[in-house]
């Protein structure tokens, strides 16, 4: 019997911050057990329209990080549309996850704990853009922005995590920042 997941891990790289208006262009996600060790990894590429980019990819932060915008658009013409992408999410999910890993909502359905950094705003998308993988989704989540709050507003202690605005980079930053945050409570 293979190792099953018990966290989901994802990561989302979109035209901006604002739901419904930008879209999602880049996905990872990664399946780790409690211990935090990879089990699985997953990434895509949603291919959106190229106006909706030169649009929306603009201004201070896409100015202060123009290596990850140009690679985000050079990929663009490689991507799939947003719904193949959610059905390999939901794929990756059946072959990773089993029953007993995935917390019990209310109502005894079994549903995925969804883990990131400032996980929130990643669920908002996926909410909106991919409402299949949303509805297996629990509505708890472990959001690594808690402990950083947490960490550096009252302990002075900082991660030093590189800011590289790319899906699979982004999510594997933030497990080994759990697992340094997790290193003060031996």
């Amino acid at each position: 019997m293979s190792k099953k997941a018990t966290l989901l891990w994802i990561d989302l790289e979109m035209t901006g911050l604002i739901p419904g208006k930008d879209k999602i262009l880049e996905v990872a996600a990664i399946a780790t057990d409690w211990k935090l060790d990879q089990i699985a990894e997953y990434t895509g590429i949603v291919k959106v329209p190229e106006n909706l980019m030169s649009e929306r990819m603009v201004g201070p932060f896409w100015e202060k990080n123009s290596d990850s915008r140009d690679a985000l658009i050079a990929q663009n013409t490689s991507g799939k549309p947003v719904k193949e992408i959610e059905k390999e999410l939901l794929e990756f999910i059946t072959a990773n996850f089993a029953k007993q890993s995935i917390a019990d909502d209310e109502k005894g359905k079994g549903k995925i704990i969804l883990a990131g950094n400032s996980i929130h705003q990643d669920r908002k998308f996926i909410d909106i853009e991919m409402p299949e993988l949303a509805e297996r989704l629990h509505y708890r989540m472990l959001d690594v922005s808690a402990w950083k709050v947490y960490f550096e507003g009252a302990l002075g202690k900082k991660f030093l995590k590189p800011e590289v605005h790319r899906a699979l980079d982004d999510i594997e930053g933030s497990i080994e920042e759990l697992k340094w945050y997790l290193t003060f409570m031996k």
